[in-house]
């Protein structure tokens, strides 16, 4: 497979992608290998993670460089890598604290028998990652369930495959992880082998890849935990303090290109003041520098090809339905990257694309509303539910309003939240998601299954109960 750098356009990198029957060999290899690391103590995993923790701070400066030529971004790239140290500290620490088995206790409802319980790991999980944070999503659910005891076939995006070169290095660096832990190279066809050879799959992407995935784990009857796509909607009260709001939307909106599921894609303005905020974040927003010298600016070119066509295609359907463009619009090709600067929008309504669609671009398309129940019911009005925002001084009344939105996670005077809190359990709603949380500590509980030892401390009851007489 051929390669495009997003900066230069340019097909500068050949994948060299895993044949069916070679997924299927490392499965085996992984199941063979997980007998043994289940039957390690979670201290003795723990151990084991710090070792790999060390070979991947080694390599961490080759990985951040092969991510900033993936994504073209730098700093977001070292932050990246950063947060992969922090995430494996986290959860060396808070994995042991959770790995507690209750003791054997009498049972409620039939007092002669005692009950234990074994937490039982998956053999084998499939990770299937995106391309938008390659390593972080690739990482974020294959670190809990190596803690757990599982194996793990990990299948990041073929759009940004540099970064698994440096990070082979630093798993094969530690022979107890490398046994348990397999990288697989490859697109759709990829993808596939790996649903069908896990015993669960965790899969970050679009909706309509999920379902399909889903699809294929219901057949196979194993779990799928599904992190599927966004629409983000932000309510902005006739309180808020503007300035704060608008720094925070606009970050939310344009940070990272707008390519990230959390961020914000549709901002609700109390009509007394959407005036006044859409003068700010445009006046923001045209400020915003780009990363044209790599050295400098804050925001980079777009990842995707295929991704930027969708935008340019929504921001033409918004005009071509009455949508007026404050600053942005168009798609460039910039020295071969592919660039939006970011783009302000009024006069939206829910018949365009651009207010129904995931974007994953810089657009902040704004919309007003008269009362919070209207506010409200446009922000629900969307067949997704991954997270959301409100902004108000007044927290009561942000945080009543939130508990009416129909979404995953909501922030409180900001924006995407959930990308520096990760230990706060939260569930998709609608068609962004199903099953259990990455987040909290449901993040590492999920890839257990909870087997009862039931232990009879009298007689067992024989078939004379059974004897038909009268009472």
């Amino acid at each position: 497979m051929k390669v495009r750098n997003p900066r230069t356009g340019e097909y500068d990198y050949v994948l060299a992608t895993d044949s069916p029957e070679n997924i299927q060999n490392k499965a085996i290899d992984i199941r063979s290998a997980q007998k043994k690391w289940e039957r390690y103590t979670i201290e003795e995993r723990v151990e084991v993670l710090q070792k790999w923790l060390g070979t991947f701070t080694a390599f961490q400066k080759e990985i951040a460089a092969q991510l900033a030529i993936d994504t073209a971004r730098k700093r977001i790239s070292e932050v990246e890598t950063g947060g992969i140290i922090g995430l494996m500290q986290a959860w060396s620490y808070r994995a042991p604290q959770l790995y507690k088995l209750p003791d054997v206790r009498v049972s409620a409802s039939a007092n002669t028998v005692q009950i234990g319980q074994q937490w039982v790991p998956y053999g084998v999980v499939g990770v299937i990652s995106p391309w938008n944070f390659p390593l972080l999503l690739a990482l974020i659910d294959t670190i809990p369930a190596l803690l757990a005891g599982c194996g793990v076939l990990l299948k990041p995006s073929e759009v940004t495959p540099r970064f698994m070169d440096g990070l082979e290095k630093s798993i094969e660096a530690v022979p107890e992880i490398a046994a348990v832990l397999k990288l697989v190279r490859g697109g759709a066809e990829a993808g596939k082998a790996v649903v069908h050879n896990s015993d669960a799959i965790c899969f970050t992407g679009s909706v309509p890849t999920g379902k399909k995935i889903g699809a294929v784990c219901a057949e196979r009857f194993i779990p799928a935990f599904l992190e599927l796509g966004g629409k983000d909607p932000a309510i902005v009260l006739a309180d808020t303090n503007l300035d704060l709001a608008t720094d925070a939307v606009l970050r939310s909106c344009v940070g990272a290109t707008g390519q990230a599921c959390q961020s914000l894609e549709r901002i609700y303005v109390d009509a007394t003041i959407i005036d006044a905020f859409v003068a700010q974040i445009t006046k923001k927003a045209q400020a915003v520098t780009l990363t044209i010298d790599p050295e400098h600016g804050q925001m980079g070119p777009l990842i995707f090809e295929k991704q930027a066509a969708k935008i340019q295609e929504q921001i033409e359907d918004a005009v071509s339905k009455g949508a007026e463009i404050q600053c942005g619009g168009t798609v460039e090709n910039i020295q071969g990257g592919l660039w939006c600067r970011p783009t302000v929008l009024t006069k939206v309504d829910h018949t365009m694309d651009v207010m129904t669609e995931e974007t994953f671009g810089p657009i902040i398309p704004i919309m007003p509303f008269h009362t919070e129940a209207e506010g409200i019911r446009l922000a629900n009005d969307s067949i997704f539910g991954l997270s959301a925002s409100v902004f108000s001084q007044d927290k009561d009344k942000a945080i009543e309003i939130a508990t009416q939105i129909e979404a995953g996670a909501i922030s409180i005077n900001d924006g995407s939240l959930t990308n520096k809190v990760y230990d706060a359990e939260k569930n998709s709603f609608k068609e962004s998601g199903i099953n259990g949380s990455r987040m909290g500590d449901a993040g590492f509980l999920r890839f257990f299954r909870k087997k009862a030892l039931l232990i009879q401390t009298a007689p067992p009851e024989t078939m004379a109960n059974f004897e038909e007489r009268s009472f």
